[in-house]
């Protein structure tokens, strides 16, 4: 009430004052005008004053109705709030009562249903991620819907949904032992999604076009593999597709794909080239230049030992092989003595014995530095791991097994060059040397016989000299 007096007054003041103000926009001459335009104004404040007064009141009597209904709706409320506590208690012994008949009548039942349900949520998970779905989908819905429906609720499986969930089971056991072909959309490894033939082995291997395939049980897709097992694999699994009855051999996964994952991120021969780094492929130039180098020598020295051969069959000696070309000397000094020719062959021996073991040398050395380079990337590879553990800790192994994995690459690039070049070098080496051998031979056969030549000739005049005696 002092409230709605004091907006009475305010609005009074502010009557008074806005009288005031027109008052004095008319420009009142004197009091006696002022005045009567001040007792005019406070009768009309004054009938305004009442007319607000009524309205207040008329307003008052409508919060007092509205109060009044709403304590009548609150009590109703009120009142159907306590009988309905009285009939949900009521209706909580009734459930009571109800669910022990209903399980007294259950009997034995109630077990069975129990087991189904186990079963039903088992068997869900198996088909899931069984490669079998994606040729039948929908198996494992109906038998998660199933089991949720038993386990939320007193509803019990009929007899069309029991004999259902026997009938999955038998025909997955009857088409783990099946090779099919079915049509479904795949996506490949660049993303496109294409319906294509695949073929299922068992529960163990999806493929398509040569290609192993992945099935996601999660989103019930079919994918190709981003990276692909070993060539034979995929041959077999082409050949397998293509197959009308034969005996095919096929490589099979019984884990479900664990080790064919495993497989497919095993690295390649190129990546495990690349993982050497620079000296990996340094060791690589390296050994190509020793191998064709090895190439080039074996070839000359089959060429070669084929001549030397064609002339120990001839009589005539030829400029196009070393034996010709020792032999030679014999024929350029007919006149030397035992020791005067054998100087002469051995210097031609001499000439032809570099050709025969040109680039050898390189062949040797490259058979050598060649594991020394590796062990040298294996010394930087370990320096690098042990910077990375300082960095980083060893709270990851596969951080320190990548490390050591990638320095050892080059260990063995560098056995790899090595063990081939030693063998080439020694039988390129042998090679060589036989060719010298069989040099040395010819030129000791000449020596023999110019030395038995002179020895029957000094005989001869020795034995003349003496009959003219």
């Amino acid at each position: 009430m002092k409230k709605i007096l004091k907006n009475l007054l305010l609005i009074t003041s502010i009557s008074f004052t806005s009288n005031l103000v027109v008052a004095q926009e008319d420009k009142a001459l004197n009091l006696d005008a002022l005045l009567k335009q001040l007792e005019q104004g406070q009768f009309q404040q004054n009938k305004q004053n009442v007319q607000r007064e009524k309205e207040f009141a008329d307003k008052r009597s409508e919060q007092d109705q509205m109060l009044s209904q709403a304590k009548q709706t609150r009590d109703a409320a009120l009142a159907t709030s306590e009988s309905m506590e009285t009939q949900f208690e009521e209706n909580e012994f009734k459930l009571a009562d109800l669910n022990e008949a209903m399980n007294k009548r259950l009997g034995s039942l109630k077990e069975l249903f129990g087991v189904l349900q186990q079963v039903s949520g088992d068997t869900k998970s198996k088909f899931q991620n069984s490669i079998i779905s994606a040729q039948i989908p929908g198996r494992a819905e109906f038998l998660d819907n199933l089991a949720q429906s038993m386990g939320s609720s007193s509803k019990l499986a009929s007899i069309e949904e029991i004999e259902r969930v026997w009938f999955e089971m038998q025909r997955e056991m009857t088409e783990s032992g099946k090779v099919t072909t079915f049509t479904t959309d795949v996506i490949e490894a660049g993303g496109n999604k294409v319906s294509k033939e695949v073929l299922r082995v068992g529960p163990f291997a999806l493929a398509a076009d040569g290609k192993y395939l992945d099935y996601n049980g999660t989103t019930g897709s079919v994918a190709e593999l981003v990276r692909q097992p070993a060539g034979r694999y995929g041959d077999s699994a082409a050949e397998l597709q293509q197959s009308s009855g034969n005996l095919i051999e096929f490589g099979l996964d019984p884990t479900g794909g664990s080790i064919l994952k495993l497989l497919v991120q095993a690295p390649s021969l190129k990546e495990r080239v690349e993982q050497g780094g620079t000296v990996g492929y340094i060791i690589l130039a390296v050994g190509l230049v020793g191998l064709l180098i090895a190439v080039w020598r074996f070839i000359a020295l089959f060429i070669e030992g084929a001549k030397v051969n064609r002339q120990l069959k001839s009589a005539t000696f030829k400029d196009n092989n070393s034996l010709g070309r020792v032999m030679k000397a014999k024929d350029d000094y007919p006149e030397a003595d035992t020791e005067a020719l054998e100087l002469h062959l051995t210097e031609a021996i001499l000439g032809e014995v570099p050709k025969l073991g040109r680039s050898l040398s390189i062949i040797k050395v490259i058979s050598v530095v060649a594991p020394l380079m590796g062990l040298l990337g294996t010394v930087s590879g370990m320096i690098n791991t042990f910077q990375a553990i300082t960095l980083f800790g060893t709270g990851d192994p596969k951080l320190m097994a990548g490390g050591i994995s990638t320095a050892l690459v080059t260990t063995v690039l560098g056995l790899v060059v090595a063990i081939p070049m030693t063998l080439l070098y020694a039988i390129l080496n042998t090679r060589s040397k036989s060719i010298v051998y069989i040099l040395q031979e010819q030129a000791a056969g000449v020596i023999a016989e110019r030395a038995e030549a002179h020895c029957t000739a000094v005989a001869s005049a020795a034995a003349n000299k003496s009959h003219k005696a």
